[in-house]
Formats: structure tokens, sequence, C-alpha cells
């Protein structure tokens, strides 16, 4: 693809068109099929069209969207000032870089910290798509695979000849493909920073709020030592319910943890 290529052409590469305004992009609700340029013709400012070869500045404003965009899991429970995608991110981003030293010696930790800061990029356009929103694992991924072209193949694909944007993308694959240590630690770090903000959100709303249906993730985390961070966390969380007059296991929010 050419440096300078207009957008246009870009979105023919990426199987763009345009498509009629939907109030809600990122969530399916009509029959026509979810494009990139389905959600760009709902934005008030959408990025220029073409790439810019100066700066990154189109791309920029389009990531705004993360520090705007809440994560959905927790609006299913009422919690509406929940965290942004982006905040999430970010503490994962913390956690990378305080990695046990057992585990710090095996990994590329600065790679890791940028993968953190990558992996929900495509969320910036697609949203954060649960398990209970009716799209399919495979449609998923194809959303945010043609988020993550138009992101950095497209908006950054005439900045500094390509380059940042081709490595920004070839991060999200190394996350999505899960074969990597680092890969797997920071998918580790995605589950253990759920966990912190569940307990967080419930410890905070005194009791009112039992988010136990998420700690079934915990049985997904493969690292030892992230293991050992998430039994320590999930002792921590009994207490809390023991001290609010509720045993552990109570409404579920012991999850499958035991099965």
């Amino acid at each position: 693809m050419s440096e300078t290529q207009p957008r246009e052409d870009i979105a023919g590469e990426l199987g763009m068109r345009p498509e009629p305004k939907d109030t809600d992009s990122s969530k399916d609700k009509s029959t026509a099929p979810w494009s990139v340029q389905s959600v760009l013709s709902t934005i008030p400012n959408p990025p220029a069209a073409s790439p810019s070869p100066t700066s990154p500045l189109p791309f920029l404003h389009v990531i705004e969207r993360l520090k705007t965009t809440p994560r959905e899991g927790w609006r299913r429970f009422g919690l509406s000032s929940a965290e942004s995608i982006a905040d999430h991110m970010y503490r994962m981003s913390i956690i990378t870089m305080l990695a046990p030293r057992s585990l710090a010696s095996k990994l590329n930790l600065p790679h890791c910290t940028k993968m953190a800061l990558v992996h929900d990029m495509a969320e910036s356009l697609v949203g954060d798509i649960t398990p209970v929103d009716g799209v399919t694992k495979e449609e998923k991924g194809r959303r945010e695979r043609e988020t993550m072209m138009f992101l950095g193949r497209g908006l950054l694909g005439g900045y500094d000849g390509g380059q940042q944007g081709e490595e920004l993308h070839r991060i999200w694959e190394e996350y999505e493909k899960g074969e990597t240590m680092e890969a797997r630690f920071v998918k580790d770090v995605d589950k253990l920073e759920l966990l912190l903000q569940m307990m967080e959100y419930e410890r905070s709303r005194e009791g009112r709020v039992d988010l136990g249906e998420f700690v079934r993730v915990a049985q997904h985390i493969q690292m030892e030592e992230m293991r050992t961070w998430c039994t320590e966390l999930l002792a921590e969380r009994d207490m809390f319910w023991r001290a609010v007059g509720r045993q552990d296991g109570d409404d579920g929010r012991d999850g499958d943890r035991r099965g």
C-alpha cells in the first residue's frame, strides 16, 4: 500500500463502504454488516480523507474514544459511571511494569507494557463487545482486525513511513494469537486487572453489588506468579464479604472457583 494512498482506496482494501448512521454503531442493531466506515459516519469530526505524512494526529483523535467508551460488563450491574477502556489498559500497563522478578527475567517487559496499551485499541471503533451482545467470536475478530488495519495501516500509514502503525498492528496480532510468553503474560494481566476492578466496585459500594460472576476468569490465569497474586486478591475479597456479614459463595460471588 502506498504511503500517500487516499483513505477511499484504503477503505476499499479493508472492505469498508458508507452505510446509514446508527445511534449505536458499535452494537449491530441493523441488518447491515458492521464496518469501520459505518462507525466513522457517526463521529462528528471523522479523520481526514488521507493519512497525514507529518504527524499521527488523526490517529490520536480517534483513540481518544478509548477514554470515553465504558467497559460494558459493569454497566449490566447498574454501574453507569464505570471505568473506560483506557482506564483498564492504563492499570494493565502499570501491572506489567511490576512483574515479579521471577517473571521479569524471562520477559521483554517494555514490550509487554506496549502490548497492554495496544491490546484493546480496536475497541475505539468496535466498542466493548461482551458475550451477552449476541456477536459471535468470529464476527468480533473480524471487526477488530478491520479496525486495526484502519488505525495502523490507514491513519498511520503515511506517518514515519508507516513503521509505527505496522508495529502497533504486529503487537496487537501477537496478543491475539497468544503464542509468545509476553502475550500469555499480558492476557493474565488483563484478567487480573478485571478481578481487581470487580472487587473495588463491590467494596466501594459496601457490598450492595455482587459481581461474583466475573470470578470465573481466575480459572484461566496461567502463569504461577499471576495465579499467586490472584489467590491473594480473592482471599482479600472473601474477607471483605465476611466483614459485611455474608459468607463466601453467597449469590454466586465465588463463581466456579471451586469447580
